[in-house]
């Protein structure tokens, strides 16, 4: 099995867990967390900045002890856009689920940043529309960079069943601005019916990494470098929620130049 695959674990508790020790990266760190109802999901911040993401299911949030309400609505992540709360480094926050919860924590490090802790409503989401023809995916800006944080980029996409997305393949493995930015990332994926598959490739031009794998329902996929397209299957749609982070908050990308004919 790919080291840059991480298969779903089930039950409750913390499922996914991926830091730059474990990854061997310096920026991306990402948690997936499920709980039943009456069940607490609590973390701290630490040095770096966080986003919690409610893919699914609803819970009682509260940060350094100051109650932000009942956050979330959808219970599956093919249904509507998302409820997340930002906070900056050392806030103690927790989650008490009021249905079964599925809650991301996205991590980057924290540049020293006075942002204040926000809730990001789905109302605040901007969605857009990418590629066409079966080359269509449909995009959730949680965290873009019009938004402020210091580090961490946060979106969600579906792609419908037989299409791709994260194609052309494209990658942002280099610190060259304005033509590339260097982002680490990951992919947590879920199929809709769940018993689906998909696949995704993460390579570089020198093929010195080249991974193809069969993403199931809950997987979770490491992008250090290189190229990292998608592709679903006929009669399965992917999404997935993608974290990306690195020196500087902006996402350039270069497009693989054998490929790039499929832009015009």
């Amino acid at each position: 099995m790919s080291k840059l695959l991480l298969k779903a674990k089930t039950g409750t508790g913390r499922v996914a867990h991926v830091t730059p020790e474990t990854a061997g990266w310096t920026y991306v760190g990402f948690d997936l967390n499920r709980a039943a109802p009456g069940q607490t999901i609590a973390g701290r911040s630490g040095d770096t900045e966080v986003c919690l993401v409610f893919v699914t299911g609803k819970g009682f949030a509260q940060v350094n002890g100051h109650d932000l309400g009942l956050l979330g609505e959808r219970m599956s992540p093919f249904e509507g856009k998302p409820w997340s709360v930002y906070m900056p480094a050392n806030c103690d926050w927790s989650v008490v689920a009021d249905t079964a919860v599925e809650l991301a924590v996205c991590s980057a490090p924290s540049l020293g940043g006075d942002l204040p802790v926000r809730v990001i409503a789905p109302d605040d989401l901007g969605q857009e529309t990418r590629g066409k023809g079966t080359n269509t995916r449909y995009v959730t800006n949680i965290l873009p960079e019009s938004e402020p944080a210091d580090s961490l980029l946060v979106v969600e996409v579906i792609t419908p069943g037989g299409h791709t997305s994260s194609y052309p393949p494209h990658k942002h493995d280099q610190d060259n601005l304005p033509a590339e930015s260097y982002l680490e990332e990951t992919y947590y994926h879920r199929l809709n019916p769940r018993q689906g598959f998909a696949f995704q490739r993460v390579y570089t031009d020198d093929r010195s990494l080249d991974e193809a794998m069969a993403i199931e329902d809950g997987d979770v996929v490491m992008v250090p470098k290189g190229y990292h397209p998608c592709a679903a299957c006929h009669g399965y749609d992917l999404y997935y929620l993608n974290v990306m982070a690195g020196p500087k908050r902006t996402w350039k990308f270069h497009n693989a130049p054998e490929h790039e004919w499929l832009m015009k």
